[in-house]
């Protein structure tokens, strides 16, 4: 959903949180990529919660808003919520959570450490829309220029009529033609008076036009791309006549590096909320890293690794 703004102001309020790059034309098809995207990342993660809160909500909230705060109430016990922050202590970090909720009294300000904790994706706040937005936008983009690349390498014929009659009954010919017809008859008017056809082909360079195959390999790059920023496990390399182990044991590092960073924040965030309200929440990788890669070393028997000795 969107907020009721104009397109100005829009533009201008994402110029700050969204790289200023291409965007794609087609919102439908921008939206269905960020939507695919989201649950890639979403199922990178595996979270203990306890049963009475909405796990969807905890999960949307945290990874596009980038925060979600937990607080104890009188009617609903120990909650999660979506909150603002505000306030700010020694070291400039926000020091209350503003919850506004209208099945809660009031907005509720609870101090930060004292009567809240905050559960945190990233150690600067942020979600990952940013890297979302981006990767939908290159997915979508490629997609629309692969639709019309095949749009454009269509096999087209040109037919030169006499009038309106001819121009019918070739018509009539190609409808024939491209249903299938074993065998279809033709006045011989239809020729030139040389006897030769009186059409051509229009495109007959199709191969030197089609690049479609390179486009579908281009998204599957990207994809890759972002299965490395998001901690996907994958090889992320070109197919090669011989891929040698450090360049996956490389791409391993690549890919735990920055969900190193994120599991770390999320950790530490859930001790501190375990500790003020002893509700024994906890979070872990769905893909576990090897120890090989978390100490920063080459790993000689990975998963991936084993498939990669020729590819």
């Amino acid at each position: 959903m969107n907020i009721p703004t104009n397109y100005t102001f829009e533009n201008l309020y994402n110029s700050s949180i969204r790289p200023s790059t291409i965007h794609s034309n087609n919102a439908g098809l921008t939206m269905f990529y960020r939507r695919y995207l989201l649950q890639k990342l979403i199922s990178v993660f595996k979270w203990k919660l306890p049963e009475a809160w909405d796990k969807e909500y905890f999960y949307y909230t945290l990874y596009c808003l980038g925060w979600i705060a937990v607080v104890r109430t009188d009617r609903y016990g120990v909650i999660c919520q979506q909150c603002g922050l505000q306030g700010f202590n020694l070291y400039y970090r926000p020091t209350e959570a503003v919850i506004s909720n209208p099945l809660l009294r009031g907005i509720l300000t609870p101090k930060i450490g004292l009567q809240t904790e905050i559960i945190k994706m990233q150690p600067d706040y942020f979600g990952a829309l940013d890297i979302i937005n981006f990767y939908a936008d290159m997915l979508a983009v490629s997609a629309e220029s692969a639709g019309l690349n095949l749009l454009n390498t269509k096999l087209a014929y040109v037919f030169a009529s006499n009038g309106k009659a001819a121009a019918e009954s070739f018509k009539k010919l190609f409808d024939e033609i491209a249903s299938g017809s074993p065998a279809v008859v033709i006045d011989k008017k239809l020729f030139n008076e040389d006897g030769s056809p009186n059409w051509i082909l229009f495109n007959q360079q199709l191969k030197n036009t089609y690049i479609a195959g390179d486009i579908l390999e281009d998204m599957k790059k990207w994809e890759l791309k972002f299965d490395t920023d998001i901690g996907i496990p994958n090889a992320n390399t070109d197919k090669k006549e011989r891929l040698i182990t450090d360049e996956v044991n490389s791409n391993n590092v690549e890919t735990y590096s920055k969900v190193d960073l994120w599991l770390a924040t999320m950790k530490d965030c859930c001790d501190k909320v375990n500790k003020m309200f002893d509700i024994g929440i906890s979070v872990e990788l769905r893909y576990p890293m090897e120890e090989g890669v978390e100490n920063g070393d080459a790993v000689s028997d990975s998963p991936v690794q084993s498939l990669s000795t020729t590819i």
